[in-house]
């Protein structure tokens, strides 16, 4: 943990992590069939709602803290930009436990926060992938299930070795996480939309459901890092496209055109709220006031 946020706070290497993101895409795009931004752009719109509004509300449902949902929309944005910026995404959990606990949360609690988020996240992925008709791939299934022992396997050696590294209050009720996949089912609705929308720019059409099935069976790869755009997951979701007829190139149009415009609303959203946040701990930690 220790080193993920030395990285984190590494000047040089957030820089590399935007040129290498960045330059994916750069060099990738001029290569690929041309593309009609407006599809892109339709596409984009409920995707904006679902990552940066139905994304942070969810957390905020699964997270006993008394914070406000202004704090969960902007630590929420502030968190996807640092995950573009790391390989994995990894920089967006390190930077949700940081804001907790700098809030006041408990270590454990805050843990176990982004954990459930995580962990519903990914459940109503599987509800949609599963309601798409799509067949998970046999080692899918067991890494799935690999993971699941291996993270109890590791609650049980922290219980018995570091307990109070573990969540002192109690698991979200039913209730809680009813609400959390009820938000989860929009969010995955919304890219859905975004995948549909980049498809339909290169001028390839696919039933919604069967993309979300496509990039749902791409997951399996995201256990692998790499950068924004040229990640495992990313070709992943090539090869399921192409797989269900979408030509090589339009597919690789697809995915490139939707990790470039993820950076459009990272940087407005995230960037701003990360500047107005550091800029406000500067001021605090000099003394000096911050603006109301």
């Amino acid at each position: 943990m220790q080193l993920l946020r030395t990285l984190l706070h590494s000047r040089i290497v957030l820089v590399l992590g935007v040129v290498v993101s960045i330059l994916v895409p750069a060099l990738t795009l001029p290569n690929l069939p041309a593309v009609s931004p407006w599809p892109v752009l339709l596409g984009l719109l409920p995707w904006v709602v679902g990552k940066y509004l139905l994304c942070p509300l969810r957390w905020r449902a699964l997270t006993d803290a008394n914070l406000s949902r202004r704090w969960y929309l902007r630590a929420y944005a502030e968190s996807e930009l640092l995950g573009l910026l790391t390989p994995g995404h990894v920089g967006a959990d390190v930077w949700r436990l940081h804001r907790l606990t700098r809030s006041g949360l408990g270590r454990g609690d805050a843990v176990m926060s982004v954990g459930a988020d995580r962990l519903v996240g990914a459940l109503g992925l599987c509800v949609f992938v599963c309601f798409a008709g799509t067949a998970l791939p046999t080692n899918m299934i067991l890494v799935a299930l690999g993971v699941a022992a291996a993270a109890i396997l590791a609650v049980l050696v922290v219980r018995r070795v570091k307990p109070d590294l573990l969540p002192r209050r109690p698991l979200p009720p039913p209730r809680q996480l009813a609400h959390g996949l009820l938000l989860s089912a929009g969010y995955q609705l919304s890219i859905a939309a975004l995948l549909v929308g980049t498809l339909a720019a290169t001028g390839h059409e696919l039933p919604p459901l069967a993309v979300l099935g496509a990039f749902g069976a791409s997951q399996i790869a995201g256990a692998l890092p790499g950068p924004n755009g040229a990640s495992p997951r990313d070709g992943a979701l090539v090869a399921a496209l192409a797989a269900m007829g979408v030509p090589w190139t339009a597919a690789a149009a697809a995915v490139a055109v939707k990790a470039a415009v993820a950076w459009l609303p990272a940087l407005a959203l995230g960037g701003v709220s990360l500047y107005l946040t550091r800029r406000a701990a500067r001021r605090t930690a000099v003394g000096v006031p911050a603006a109301a």
